[in-house]
């Protein structure tokens, strides 16, 4: 069993994380010295050395040279995150017009400047790596000891995915978990695993266009629910929503909700989980973002408080180690039988040099090396892009603080037209993505997203510097 126990510079760094956040201590103030750290927290000054390096990558805390550690001050935007208003929840049709297909394709064909894609740059990934792994596993027998094997996927890495969820602090059996050809091969088998044609889902809105293509084609009726920026949905609404309809499952992003940002709390999902427990109702967690989630507090998910496997867990690796790979998979509670009916009617197996290479890279690397790297990089990149969004829009523009991943949710102001703004930029070769197409309800009409997954760069600051000019000529 892995040791979950918290290396001690990880706990100071907590603590002190946890006073910068609540305003004891404040942008300027100073950090005791190291000495005067180590003295006062009984450790080496080595380890206090560590805490305010994990503080300062971070971007929490800065070093002055001949005068110390100090609570970074950032010239921030001080502008509130984006309204996403009061609307009721409604049965939505979803546009699967040839118009939504240009703008999908469009955002991610750009070849100058991408910020509309869901991808990150290859660079941030251990490309070289995860190639040698791959030739190894070829040199290697490729195939599985069984059918049953060969559906659910390699043992080895069914074996390390739930020992990651203890290291991420709950309990998933490797009986439980099936490997996928990528995230969204995860959802829709957990979907179909649920529901039939004509059943009612609850999804929250603004929600991942490519959800609602997959709602779409399996004709399930979706429920549109309003989240906020910062905490989600409503229970509250949602515990309504349920009491009126026969709801077969809700498909919910609880960490690093894209296209808002937003992780809820520890507590909510407790909540939330009971809440739909008591409904009898499943919950597909789309979780592809998780080991994305920036701070130093992990938030589990809401599987962590599932004690009657009604929540279908959905994570890959697409997102945080191997974009090409296309490996995910969906720890499927007492679904495991349908789930694994659905997976042999479809793909039957997942391929397997794929699996062994990833496997072979959480054995034998630094994989939470290279989240804290990849995280720090995000993070930096998600306050340069915050910050070109405040010079350089108008001065009425809002916009969400990710608490991880790597996607920007604008609200501008109410004359700019998000669907013109898009074109105008697919004309200079930059990609955005526009408001309407995270909603069925043809809202979000003066919204985007923008994807900070690119190192900056002068190409992408002249870009937001001309969407920025755009957006104010366009008021």
């Amino acid at each position: 069993m892995p040791n979950t126990a918290k290396p001690r510079y990880v706990e100071i760094a907590e603590q002190l994380s946890e006073l910068i956040t609540s305003g004891s201590l404040r942008p300027g103030d100073a950090l005791p010295s190291i000495r005067t750290a180590s003295t006062r927290h009984r450790v080496s000054k080595g380890t206090i050395v560590q805490a305010y390096g994990l503080l300062e990558t971070l971007g929490l805390i800065e070093a002055r040279p001949q005068s110390g550690y100090y609570v970074k001050m950032r010239q921030v935007n001080p502008a509130k995150t984006p309204r996403m208003g009061f609307a009721l929840p409604k049965f939505v049709e979803i546009d699967t017009s040839q118009r939504l297909q240009a703008i999908l394709g469009g955002q991610i064909a750009s070849e100058v400047v991408s910020l509309g894609s869901s991808f990150p740059s290859s660079s941030l990934f251990p490309i070289q790596s995860l190639n040698r792994a791959l030739c190894a596993s070829m040199r290697y027998n490729t195939q599985v000891d069984s059918l049953q094997d060969l559906q659910l996927g390699l043992p080895e890495l069914r074996r390390l995915i739930s020992q990651r969820y203890l290291e991420l602090g709950y309990s998933v059996p490797a009986e439980e978990i099936l490997i996928t050809c990528g995230g969204m091969e995860a959802i829709s088998l957990s979907l179909q695993s649920v529901t039939t044609p004509n059943d009612v889902v609850v999804i929250d809105s603004p929600t991942f266009y490519s959800g609602m293509q997959l709602l779409h084609q399996l004709r399930l009726r979706p429920i549109e629910i309003p989240a906020d920026a910062n905490e989600g949905m409503s229970l509250a609404l949602l515990d309504s929503i349920l009491r009126q309809h026969d709801v077969k499952a809700c498909l919910l992003m609880t960490n690093c909700q894209n296209p808002l940002g937003f992780t809820m709390e520890e507590a909510k999902k407790q909540e939330l989980v009971a809440l739909l427990a008591k409904h009898n109702v499943p919950l597909i967690e789309n979780d592809v973002y998780a080991e994305l989630q920036f701070g130093l507090h992990h938030h589990r998910a809401a599987k962590a408080f599932d004690k009657s496997g009604l929540v279908l867990h959905c994570g890959s690796f697409t997102k945080s180690l191997a974009p090409g790979f296309k490996i995910g998979w969906v720890a499927s509670g007492r679904f495991r039988e349908q789930v694994l009916n659905r997976k042999f009617a479809t793909t039957l197996g997942t391929s397997i040099p794929p699996q062994k290479a990833i496997a072979h890279f959480l054995t034998h690397h630094a994989y939470d090396r290279h989240l804290r790297k990849l995280r720090q990089t995000l993070f930096e990149q998600a306050s340069q892009m915050s910050d070109a969004v405040a010079n350089y829009f108008p001065k009425s523009t809002l916009f969400t603080r990710p608490r991880g991943g790597y996607v920007l949710w604008l609200q501008l102001p109410e004359k700019v037209d998000a669907i013109e703004l898009f074109e105008m930029a697919s004309s200079k070769e930059i990609g955005i993505a526009p408001g309407p197409i995270f909603s069925a309800t043809k809202g979000y009409q003066n919204f985007i997203r923008l994807n900070y997954g690119y190192p900056w760069s002068p190409s992408l600051d002249r870009a937001m510097k001309w969407l920025g000019q755009v957006a104010q000529s366009m008021c």
